[in-house]
This record gives C-alpha cells, structure tokens and sequence, in this order.
C-alpha cells in the first residue's frame, strides 16, 4: 500500500514537473530573438560587457531572448534564422570573413533587423553593404565631452521619451559615407561641444527600413561604462530594440535603476 503511495506522488511530481518545462518551453518559443555580437578586431571598448548585462536585463524585464557572442561562425544561415534582431555592439575592424558576410546578406535579405551601437560604425570598412546597411562610418572623434543632443524626431517612439535637447557625456563620432536614406532621429548640436566635424547636420541616431521587411537603426551613443547606466540611454537603447522588432510599445517599458 506504501508502494503504490509513494509511486502516485512520484508520477505526480512528474506530471508537474514536465507540465511546467513544457510551459517554459512554450513561454520561450513566443519570446523575440535577439543575438548581440560584439566581436572586436581593432578597438576594444571595456564598456562592451556593461553594454550587453543592460541589453540582457531589458530583456528580462521585457519579454524578449538575449544571446551574445563575439564567435563569428554563429553566422551562417541556419543559426541566423533563429534571430528576429541582431545587434553589433562595439564591433571594430573586420569581424566576418566572406562566408559569414554573405549569411548575414542573406539574413537582412530574408527579413531581419540589425541595430548598431556606437562602434558598430567603426566596422568593415571594406564590405559596402554593411556600410549601406550601418548607415555611415566611423571617421574621428574629440576627446570624450558633455554635448547637446538634439531630438529630430520627436515623435518617434525609439526618442519620444528624451528631453529637447538632451545634455550628455560620450565620445561623439565623426562621420563619413552617411546614406541618404537614413531617417535622423537624432543629431549634435556642434555649437556645444569641441571637435565636431559634420557641421550643421550632424546624425548621431538614425534608422531605415530595410527592401526585405526589416529595419536597420544606428545610434552613436555607447562608448563609456557610465552610458549604460545611464537611464535615459537605457530606455533609448531598449526602445531602438522593440522598434527594430516591430514592438512599437511606448508605455509599460520597465528599465534598470
């Protein structure tokens, strides 16, 4: 009598115990993707981990999956497919071989999202799609400064939530082979800070949407831990990622303090 006891609360726990694994399974298949790569052949940014904890706490907080690597192979098309949005953070330098490159043509041709975070702009430099894509290249900074960020767009659901103009500490970009496509949602006010080289327009955040479905977005912010902690740039960064997933949701946002 004791056997057949202990065997029912066995199979009971059992029963439960794969109910609620199934039930997880289930909660992850309806979660967004996200792969966040930041592999570094030039420059390495020590802010690169700080970035990708918050990227991998919004996520938590907002109901979508963070994977991040600095592995170049997990660019190929069967693992591409996993992803709704692939993120270069701080890459530098020549990150994908000739292989790798046409996978990830592949992926955005196929429907995907990219979002590039600050030196995502200082990356392959010789593969003109990705330029394209990126939107602009990395071409010099001044030393790191305050500097008024103006909002251009500010209705956009990615900067709605920023004040105009929105005073900040980085190291601002210098760009060159900027494509007429992007659609700035911000810019520097050059007046404010010392080293500006792109004169009265000068982007600092964009976005376009992609011939195969998807968006591209750029913001230039991201070069020092401290952005990151930062709740304004978190929210920035969080609201670019639901954007770039098609997730236009600007109320209920939750954002690490």
């Amino acid at each position: 009598m004791r056997s057949l006891k202990y065997l029912s609360i066995v199979f009971l726990v059992l029963t439960i115990s794969t109910n609620m694994l199934a039930q997880g399974e289930e909660e992850k298949k309806g979660k967004k993707e996200i792969l966040v790569f930041h592999k570094a052949e030039g420059f390495w940014h020590e802010s690169t981990p700080a970035g990708h904890a918050i990227i991998e706490d919004l996520g938590e907080e907002n109901g979508f999956e963070v994977e991040e690597t600095n592995d170049s192979d997990d660019f190929n098309e069967e693992d591409l497919k996993k992803y709704d949005l692939v993120i270069f953070l701080n890459t530098t330098g020549d990150v994908l071989n000739d292989k790798e490159q046409s996978a990830f043509e592949k992926y955005i041709a196929d429907g995907g999202s990219f979002f590039g975070i600050h030196a995502a702009a200082d990356t392959e430099y010789d593969w003109p799609w990705y330029g394209e894509l990126v939107g602009g290249y990395f071409v010099s900074h001044p030393e790191v400064q305050r500097a008024n960020v103006i909002v251009e767009m500010p209705d956009h659901p990615t900067v709605s939530h920023l004040p105009n103009p929105w005073s900040r500490i980085d190291e601002w970009y210098n760009y060159k082979n900027l494509n007429p496509e992007n659609k700035v949602l911000l810019s520097l006010d050059e007046t404010t800070y010392n080293g500006g080289e792109n004169g009265e327009s000068h982007p600092i955040a964009w976005y376009r949407e992609l011939p195969g479905g998807g968006v591209s977005i750029y913001t230039g912010g991201g070069h020092r831990i401290q952005s990151y902690m930062e709740p304004g740039f978190q929210e920035h960064l969080l609201r670019c990622i639901l954007f770039a997933l098609g997730e236009e949701n600007d109320t209920n946002l939750i954002i690490e303090q």
